[in-house]
């Protein structure tokens, strides 16, 4: 417990510098009822700068989901003494008091990410004894504290986008059942994001650069990991050195296999787009839908190989249409550079 504790504090100096650390507040993370305001918790130091306090560590993900061109800002505090347990496949089993926590952001230009960015809202998932609870804050204009907002709520935000443009986004704090549509496994709420594979790569800390695996393993926060060259890897889907069937496999297990698996609230659909689902009609190639209509835009196949305007994922990914559009949450515009990729992938297949 003390060389965690010990090399937790010594990487954190950089990035507190002369700044005052207090303890995370588990009482607070614990009770019943959420807190009214985010700064309740002590994740952060310098909210505003994203600053962590000590013991609460960053993270980002090889490929992340897509949030309307949103930057996202990830963290995981888990209570001194207690560990995650690795799982292959699937989201680490995390402990008891364990919060898993994420800042979305704007900077005004996207050509410019990390100059005059604004912070959006901070979603929490924090374990408690019956399973995840999740909650939803938005932050102020001086970006001081973030206020709880269990309804949800709608922002209009502008950005200059990458071509210097004017790009209004309308963009949605989610509600709690909203959170429950996404964050589903075998009908219980579950996190998403940090599992082995998506996690396996490289991440500065103030300037430190390690693996994030070793990372977690090194600070006792993960236990139980095999040998890191049987280590699983998730493919960057932006990486066109990469191969374009991993690029999509990645992207399509990041931003729909939450729902479109097994043991997922899209299970009905047959279409399952894991990234280790190896049965091609499972995901997709030339599977007809289970139901057909308006979603289905008419076409025949999820997957038309040689063809991306004849499949449906396609058709659906192209789509704004509420009763059309996949993803069905979480996005209010379309993912254009990913549906190129996409679109190249499909009319490459034979």
């Amino acid at each position: 417990m003390m060389v965690r504790t010990v090399l937790g504090i010594g990487l954190f100096l950089l990035a507190l510098s002369d700044a005052r650390a207090d303890k995370v507040n588990d009482a607070a993370l614990m009770a019943p009822k959420p807190a009214r305001l985010l700064s309740a918790y002590g994740l952060f130091i310098e909210p505003a700068k994203q600053t962590p306090n000590v013991g609460v560590l960053p993270y980002d993900l090889i490929t992340p989901l897509f949030t309307d061109y949103a930057t996202k800002y990830r963290f995981v505090y888990i209570p001194v003494g207690q560990s995650a347990a690795y799982r292959g496949q699937e989201v680490f089993e995390f402990p008891v008091g364990t919060a898993l926590v994420k800042t979305f952001a704007y900077p005004a230009d996207l050509r410019q990410p990390a100059e005059q960015v604004r912070l959006i809202e901070t979603r929490l998932l924090i374990r408690h004894d019956a399973g995840w609870k999740a909650w939803a804050y938005v932050w102020n204009e001086d970006m001081s504290d973030a206020r709880l907002k269990i309804a949800g709520q709608r922002l209009s935000i502008v950005v200059a986008d990458k071509s210097g443009l004017p790009m209004e986004i309308d963009y949605a704090v989610p509600n709690a059942n909203q959170c429950k549509g996404c964050h589903a496994l075998n009908k219980e709420l579950t996190p998403l994001g940090p599992n082995a594979r998506n996690l396996n790569h490289d991440y500065s800390y103030g300037g430190a650069v390690k693996n994030q695996l070793r990372m977690w393993n090194d600070l006792s926060l993960l236990t139980d990991m095999p040998e890191f060259d049987d280590l699983p890897r998730a493919t960057d889907w932006s990486d066109e050195r990469q191969p374009l069937d991993a690029r999509a496999r990645s992207y399509l297990d990041v931003n729909c296999a939450h729902c479109h698996r097994k043991e997922g609230p899209a299970s009905n659909s047959g279409l399952f787009l894991t990234a280790w689902e190896d049965d091609r009609t499972a995901w997709g190639y030339r599977k007809r839908p289970v139901a057909a209509g308006r979603g289905s835009g008419g076409l025949e196949f999820d997957i038309e190989p040689g063809s991306a305007d004849r499949s449906i994922l396609i058709y659906r990914m192209r789509s704004l249409d509420p009763a059309i559009m996949m993803p069905e949450l979480g996005r209010s515009m379309v993912h254009t550079e990913a549906l190129e990729m996409l679109e190249g992938w499909i009319n490459g297949l034979n």
